[in-house]
């Protein structure tokens, strides 16, 4: 399977075109993006957008805007004047972000900070412990009186058969 998903930053703004033979919008555009090493330079990437996610790029993205990028990576073969034919590397769009958040794909609804639950704000279930219950031996294993059901009468065992998983594979 062919799939990329690439942080980097817009250097060249989004140019919108159209095929000759029968009108299909297409958005091409220079990213850049950086290297895992500190002392490489960054590195420049051809990215296409097809159909109506180029008229979103051209519209709404600009030179300068970190956007996450899922696509597919694609090889072109240009004929160069010198003789020779050259392969480059290009990245075909699926799905653009903004950093920000916001997404132009159509098809996908970015998270709002208002929808985002904070850290540790989950009501937990479980009551605390007041104060630490000694453990009881009662012959070869140790039994901790603090793991007893906390309504004991409300457990009822399940009347439905366990199936046993043949399966292999344990997910």
């Amino acid at each position: 399977m062919n799939s990329c998903i690439l942080m980097a930053k817009i250097v060249r703004r989004p140019e919108l075109r159209y095929t000759q033979d029968n009108q299909t919008p297409y958005a091409q555009m220079l990213v850049e993006f950086s290297a895992n090493r500190a002392e490489a330079t960054p590195t420049n990437l051809r990215a296409v957008a097809w159909g109506n996610l180029a008229s979103e790029v051209a519209q709404n993205y600009n030179e300068g805007d970190q956007v996450i990028l899922e696509g597919r990576l694609s090889m072109q073969t240009i004929d160069r004047p010198e003789g020779f034919k050259e392969k480059r590397a290009e990245l075909v769009i699926s799905h653009l972000y903004h950093l920000d958040g916001s997404v132009s794909s159509g098809e996908m609804a970015a998270p709002t900070p208002e929808k985002v639950v904070p850290i540790n704000t989950h009501k937990s279930n479980k009551t605390p412990v007041e104060k630490p219950v000694a453990p009881v031996s009662t012959g070869d294993f140790e039994y901790d009186a603090s793991y007893e059901l906390s309504n004991p009468s409300a457990w009822q065992p399940s009347d439905t058969p366990v199936e046993e998983n043949l399966d292999d594979i344990p997910f």
